[in-house]
């Protein structure tokens, strides 16, 4: 509801630093770029570096394989922590602080004489390069917001995965060339003048978080960002990762360490308030699930070739660091190459089967490799793992905006990244396992067979996915984005008197490509599902942004459930001369309300809209207070007796009847839905703070877009 007595149409105003000209230029994307791009790289650089560095400190280059995991393992760690921090503190603080810390790492593994001090070095790293993608997702989400768009257009997200896709693969070259003319520190000190380059390009082309720096108490602060959570997912994850480095000797107490923190970890996580990991959304939804295990899989399978046949090539084969690398190129061209071609596709179910069959076919063609193997014939196999990972990383990220909520976009981000790295901590250990006595053709060919269950394995989880099917047909029935109400061209900024989408909340600016909820939901029963549309009375429609494109979208809603067998809820308020009589002086939403007479029942003000009929077998409640539950209606009982579950909400406002509605109806136990395109409120940001903060940990946030599938699914 609107605050009792006002009555006026709010002024629309866009959003603080919403972008002139073209929202998504180069000014924007490159920092952004540059800045995701820093892990991936340094991921992948190190590969041609380890037999320099082991000759260099006298120490077996098995020893150097922690360089690796280290990084992985922070990097792991920090992915989802930063994107956990960029939510709460604001994406370009993060983002910058990030890159400050690879700054400093670079000088710090440049001056090192000690493989302990390079160790620190990676760590640094791997901590300041974690903050590049999860802060980057943010970031180009808040741009799209302020430029009024539905959502950031596909090849600028497409360009943020070919980034780091191209860059795992083109690490090992650049590392040769590099590490080949200057030395082993060259993989360190590179990080200085790129990293000062990308501060450079960030304080100058991304805008100030417009929120202001908060932190409260300590102990409120580690609430927030649940410390807590992250400190037990680190301890799991280190436990882990000594149990996988000690391979192949079976480190039991650390594997033990490592279950009994996990499971105490998801103990706490259910209990959490704000999960850092939110355990109960990996259980119920499959598909997020599946998505960051097929990941994990898809990049361990690269990672064991990309360091594996890195060392192979330069101790069994005898080539440079440099020729090592330059081998590799073909496979970093056709990972941009097969990106791209899949970042301009909204399918994501036959690239991934592609994807998992072209993993089977390299795994198998490294059967054959040996040492008398023709170079010709090694680049054509690394060229398959290049197509494998282009394809793979841009179609799990699709993926991952398909299913991931919305409100913690950043932290889901982080995830897909860390999941990676456990695959990539995983590969570091399958190879140090398999030339644990010398590298050889016979330990290239176990890592072979390794890869070989891992890729049979990514291809029946991908082929028996049936949600990845759904998800292809739901996006491409979809209209395109914005198409109900389109924002203005890049090249117009918003203004007072031409309404936008900019004050829609974010959780409504995900495109058809992007739409939250749909696969992050159990299929609904709409026999025992209510549509509940609340307070769309002209008003209270008068109080809120974009009434009609409001009221438009509740049309749409209203439309699904007489197709498919809903009930229909019209909720009301109004109050009759005795109600007003009986409102005290101290209830101030209601006693303004009285004495301004704007909410009298029988009136054309407080009527349903016209546009919304209702028919003989719809539920017509009149209340008078906020809640639709209130104690005098008698909703309670009718949706009782209509044998109801499972509610889809839809109103205004989002910070009255929503509110007020979705919370008794969470406490009484019922399904919930919430239309975040069919739900409005007089102020844009506590809508958003509504929708992105509160609302997800009882319902689950959808668009009317996505009410045809969740309903279908359940036939």
């Amino acid at each position: 509801m609107p605050s009792a007595g006002d009555t006026r149409t709010p002024e629309r105003i866009s959003e603080a630093g919403a972008p002139r000209g073209n929202p998504f230029g180069a000014r924007f994307v490159a920092p952004l770029y540059l800045g995701a791009s820093l892990n991936p790289v340094n991921s992948s650089i190190i590969a041609t570096a380890l037999v320099a560095i082991a000759a260099a400190l006298h120490i077996p280059v098995g020893d150097t394989a922690i360089l690796i995991s280290s990084l992985y393992l922070t990097s792991a760690l920090a992915q989802p922590a930063a994107g956990r921090l960029a939510e709460e503190f604001g994406p370009r603080r993060i983002f910058v602080a990030g890159i400050t810390l690879v700054l400093v790492a670079g000088i710090v593994g440049s001056l090192a004489h000690s493989l302990t001090a390079l160790i620190v070095a990676r760590v640094l790293i791997g901590a300041g390069t974690s903050a590049g993608y999860p802060a980057a997702m943010l970031l180009i989400r808040r741009r799209a917001e302020q430029a009024g768009r539905a959502a950031p257009p596909r090849e600028v997200l497409g360009g943020l995965s070919i980034t780091g896709a191209a860059t795992v693969a083109v690490g090992p070259a650049i590392g040769g060339l590099l590490i080949g003319g200057a030395g082993w520190r060259a993989a360190f000190w590179i990080n200085i003048p790129v990293a000062a380059v990308a501060l450079f390009l960030a304080l100058a082309g991304i805008a100030r978080d417009p929120d202001p720096l908060r932190f409260g108490s300590p102990r409120a602060l580690a609430s927030r960002i649940d410390l807590l959570g992250m400190l037990g997912f680190g301890g799991s994850l280190t436990a882990l990762m000594i149990f996988l480095d000690a391979l192949p000797r079976l480190d039991w107490p650390a594997l033990a360490a490592a279950l009994v923190l996990a499971a105490a970890l998801a103990g706490w996580e259910l209990r959490a308030a704000q999960p850092f990991l939110d355990v109960r959304l990996l259980v119920a939804n499959g598909a997020l699930t599946r998505t960051y295990l097929r990941n994990g899989l898809t990049l361990m399978g690269t990672y064991v070739i990309l360091y594996g046949l890195t060392q192979w090539l330069e101790v069994a084969r005898g080539l440079s660091a440099y020729q090592a690398g330059l081998m590799l190129m073909p496979m970093g061209v056709l990972t941009a190459l097969a990106a791209r071609v899949v970042s301009r596709r909204a399918a994501v179910r036959w690239p991934l089967i592609a994807c998992a069959v072209l993993l089977l076919v390299g795994a198998m063609a490294t059967l054959f490799v040996g040492s008398g193997t023709p170079i010709a014939a090694v680049i054509c196999v690394t060229a398959v793992f290049g197509l494998t990972s282009g394809a793979g990383t841009v179609a799990n990220q699709t993926v991952l905006y398909q299913e991931a909520p919305a409100a913690a976009l950043g932290t889901a981000s982080g995830l897909l990244r860390t999941f990676g790295y456990i695959g990539s901590i995983a590969s570091a250990a399958i190879t140090g396992t398999a030339f644990h006595r010398g590298v050889s053709d016979s330990g290239l060919h176990s890592i072979a067979w390794v890869l070989v269950a891992i890729s049979a394995l990514v291809l029946v989880m991908t082929v028996l996915d049936r949600q990845l099917a759904r998800a292809d047909l739901h996006h491409t029935d979809q209209p395109p984005a914005g198409a109900r109400n389109p924002g203005p061209a890049p090249s117009t900024e918003p203004t007072r008197t031409e309404p936008t989408r900019t004050e829609i909340p974010r959780t409504e600016s995900r495109s058809a490509d992007m739409t939250t909820g749909t696969h992050t939901t159990p299929a609904l029963d709409p026999a025992r599902t209510a549509l509940l549309l609340m307070d769309f009375q002209p008003v209270v429609l008068g109080a809120v942004p974009d009434p009609q494109g409001v009221l438009a979208r509740a049309g749409e809603a209203l439309a699904w459930a007489r197709a498919h067998g809903a009930h229909v809820v019209f909720v009301r308020v109004a109050l009759t001369d005795k109600d007003a009589a009986a409102v005290p002086a101290h209830n101030k939403t209601f006693s303004q309300a009285v004495a301004a007479g704007y909410l009298t029942d029988g009136t054309a003000a407080t009527a349903v809209h016209e546009s919304l009929k209702a028919e003989e077998d719809d539920l017509t409640v009149r209340k008078t207070r906020i809640c639709a539950f209130a104690s005098d209606t008698d909703l309670r009982a009718e949706l009782r007796a209509r044998n109801v579950d499972t509610l889809v909400l839809a109103g205004l406002s989002t910070s009255g009847v929503v509110l007020t509605t979705l919370r008794q109806a969470a406490d009484e136990d019922y399904r919930l839905f919430l239309l975040a395109d069919a739900t409005a409120d007089p102020d844009p940001e506590v809508h958003r703070v509504l929708m992105e903060k509160v609302f997800p940990h009882q319902a689950e946030i959808i668009s009317t877009a996505d009410l045809a599938a969740l309903s279908t699914a359940a036939q």
